[in-house]
């Protein structure tokens, strides 16, 4: 797989400290730069941009390995046992999972540990990971 260069994600919050102690204090993202309306933020590596816009909207649904994943979602792939540990982090935060830690298409091209969760503003975050990475974009 090629060197992966950071990605840039704005989203919107309904409020910044609440963002703030999610994004810092439950998920432990580094803060960077800040103003009255926005706040950056490493998510592993990559640099996501909470957005004060009180107002937006819930999301849509897809169906996808017997679930209703939430559209649009954002998340990261973590390695296996970083994605356990965030899993038992976020369990006893009390996080209230969409769709709870499992294991998706067990058994076949693909397999995958996934979570579902909300921010505080209600956007749907993923976060998965893969016993072998090289499944990423497995087909067959």
């Amino acid at each position: 797989m090629p060197e992966l260069r950071p990605f840039h994600l704005a989203f919107p919050v309904r409020d910044l400290a609440e963002a703030r102690d999610f994004w810092s204090g439950v998920i432990g993202c580094r803060e960077g730069r800040s103003s009255d309306h926005w706040i950056d933020f490493d998510f592993f590596g990559h640099q996501i941009v909470a957005h004060l816009a009180p107002g937006s909207g819930d999301a849509a649904r897809n169906a996808v390995g017997g679930h209703d994943v939430p559209v649009p979602h954002f998340g990261i792939v973590l390695d296996m046992a970083e994605w356990e540990a965030l899993a038992t982090r976020l369990e006893h935060r009390g996080v209230d999972f969409v769709i709870a830690p499992h294991l998706r298409f067990r058994g076949e091209p693909g397999e995958q540990a996934t979570m579902f969760f909300r921010d505080p503003s209600g956007n749907a975050i993923e976060m998965k990971a893969f016993h072998d990475i090289g499944q990423l974009f497995a087909v067959d």
